[in-house]
């Protein structure tokens, strides 16, 4: 019943991302993530890409700030990693 969030340290389209993740459900995701105005094109496969400049924001609602190896953990023990196929 936990949002988390990783720091921004990975590059992409000339920015910096975090990745924000739920230990619950997807709907607790994406429920939190529309509080946080992400559009649902940031969500991929079990997480949503978040720009360095909304991590506060997301923050300040209730998300959760761990390192990435512990987000990755949580996201495996929830039963909801979804690894790219092919």
């Amino acid at each position: 019943m936990t949002v988390f969030i990783d720091p921004p340290s990975w590059p992409g389209h000339g920015r910096m991302w975090s990745h924000l993740v739920s230990d619950e459900s997807f709907a607790e995701l994406h429920a939190f993530a529309a509080r946080l105005g992400s559009p649902p094109r940031a969500f991929e496969r079990d997480h949503y890409d978040v720009p360095a400049e909304r991590y506060r924001a997301a923050v300040a609602l209730g998300a959760v700030e761990v390192g990435s190896k512990e987000l990755v953990r949580r996201l495996h023990e929830a039963g909801l990693r979804r690894r790219k196929h092919g």
